[in-house]
């Protein structure tokens, strides 16, 4: 009984130096600094101002691109970060830029359309005018009754889309109820019978938009002297137009044949004229050209050296990808996220910050065709995810990465990716901010960006929570992804609680918590 007591007596004067250890240590006047640099001195809009306007479009390899990446390493290096370079990942492939494009319709009557080549497609060779031929072939065997038939003709697929009025805005933020649900969310094992049957649905695909009929009606088109492909969604309505690429991009793959997305509205007229026997005749003039000199992918990296001769060589990492679509120029997807990055940094030099470990921002490429910049970034820096083999020390010395890339939407809380003893940091690092509506945690995952290459490799790698704004509806990957699209007070909300995220994981006594390493080999979806 003596010895129960002595326990519970020494429990009971630990039990205020335990909960304190759970309790970070946030320096309030620094968060107050940070907020009246982000909030009151922003400079975000003119960095966004100078990635879209100022650079174009950003496809990988392109000239838009390396511009971006060059001003971005110049500007980083002139607010005093160190290191600042462009930093080689692995290969990519051919770098594509758009010089001109000119598409209408001449019978039965003019109009010229907004139509947007996909990527990586060949041109027109010069001014052309052709006929439309209706393409109402349901599967490959079908196509071949076309043969023979295409040349100097713009080929269209017999595909009326259903235009549906809708009723709901095109912005919109998350809602408390929404934001509470997400906070509640607990993980369910995942049905992986029923992953492996989408996937298998997804390979076996047929028909029209199948990739076997269109795989084999461009490779049709591309022998037989065909002038364009019209293509088209149904998301591609009132004037947004969803564009992306039209195939391979590698040295050794050929030119894709000329593709252009069209509206809706635009593509169904012809459709239906042609139902009708009145024949459509266009006028077309495509320019395209392709960067084979140097087929590299590069990141853009630059640091804050750290200042603590124990903590100086581990790292906190934050960035975003510089790479866009050329449907626009990039704006939310993801020049916000690399704007809000850059002045997260630069609030922090402002601050005049001597981190105790070592802050580095990277802004990666090659995100839109499978994260392949912040991956090669990972494997050759970190560790390799499909044998897991490590690369030290630099696993180890490794804290965190914050990324973002949601669009233009203010932050309100952190996809927690599974890991919930860093929830119950980052929890309190959110509560400075709870009036700018910051405030929720979820162990909820977001995909389809750079945090997962960190994940992957069992580093802790994170997504804010973002309001979506427009971001689905009209400018993901469209030709209203543009400057006019971004939401200025929301980009200085989103650098200021990443700079103060960036301060904390700096200056904190430990490392992020990590979950569980994961296996080498597991099946890990690329995105």
């Amino acid at each position: 009984m003596k010895r129960v007591k002595h326990f519970y007596l020494l429990l009971f004067f630990l039990m205020p130096a335990m909960l304190n250890a759970q309790k970070e240590k946030i320096d309030q006047n620094m968060m107050k600094k940070i907020r009246t640099e982000g909030l009151e001195n922003s400079r975000v809009m003119d960095i966004a101002f100078q990635l879209t306007d100022v650079n174009g479009p950003r496809v990988t390899n392109s000239i838009g691109q390396m511009k971006a990446a060059h001003y971005v390493q110049r500007q980083l290096a002139d607010w005093g970060l160190e290191n600042s370079r462009l930093d080689e990942w692995g290969d990519f492939g051919k770098g594509w830029d758009l010089e001109k494009s000119y598409v209408a319709m001449t019978a039965p009557w003019y109009r010229s359309f907004s139509a947007y080549p996909k990527v990586w497609t060949d041109g027109t060779d010069g001014p052309q005018s052709g006929h439309v031929l209706l393409v109402s072939a349901k599967d490959s065997a079908a196509l071949e009754g076309y043969r023979g038939r295409l040349k100097g003709k713009v080929l269209i697929i017999d595909n009326l889309i259903d235009y549906k009025q809708s009723f709901k805005p095109d912005a919109s933020r998350w809602t408390d109820e929404q934001l509470k649900e997400m906070a509640n969310w607990k993980p369910t094992p995942p049905d992986t019978a029923a992953m492996r049957q989408r996937m298998e649905q997804f390979r076996r695909r047929g028909g029209f938009g199948g990739f076997n009929v269109l795989a084999n009606l461009k490779k049709m088109a591309q022998e037989e002297g065909a002038l364009l492909l019209l293509s088209t969604g149904a998301r591609n309505h009132d004037g947004t137009v969803f564009v992306q690429q039209a195939g391979p991009y590698k040295l050794s793959d050929p030119a894709n044949f000329p593709e252009v997305a069209l509206g809706l509205e635009d593509y169904n007229m012809i459709v239906r004229l042609l139902r009708a026997d009145i024949p459509v005749k266009m006028d077309m003039d495509i320019q395209t050209s392709f960067r084979t000199n140097d087929t590299k992918g590069y990141n853009v990296i630059a640091e804050i050296p750290g200042t603590d001769k124990n903590l100086k060589d581990q790292v906190v990492m934050l960035g975003g990808h510089l790479d866009s679509w050329q449907g626009a120029n990039g704006a939310t997807d993801n020049a916000a996220g690399s704007a809000v990055m850059m002045e997260a940094v630069r609030i922090l030099k402002a601050l005049g910050v001597q981190p105790r470990r070592t802050i580095r921002i990277a802004l990666w490429t090659g995100e839109e065709q499978g994260l392949m910049g912040s991956r090669g970034y990972v494997t050759k820096t970190f560790g390799d995810r499909r044998t897991m083999q490590l690369v030290q020390p630099n696993h180890d010395n490794f804290s965190v990465y914050f990324n973002l890339d949601n669009g233009t939407g203010r932050i309100r809380g952190v996809y927690m990716q599974g890991n919930e003893e860093a929830g119950k940091i980052f929890s309190q690092w959110l509560v400075p901010f709870h009036d700018l509506d910051a405030k929720t945690i979820t162990l909820q995952n977001t995909g389809g960006t750079d945090h997962l290459s960190f994940d992957a490799i069992g580093l802790p790698g994170f997504q804010f929570i973002q309001d979506e704004v427009e971001y689905d509806t009209r400018t993901h990957h469209s030709n209203m992804d543009s400057y006019d699209h971004l939401v200025a007070d929301d980009l200085k909300q989103a650098a200021t609680i990443v700079a103060a995220f960036v301060y904390n994981a700096a200056m904190r006594d430990q490392k992020i918590p990590r979950k569980e390493m994961p296996q080498a080999g597991a099946n890990r979806f690329p995105f």
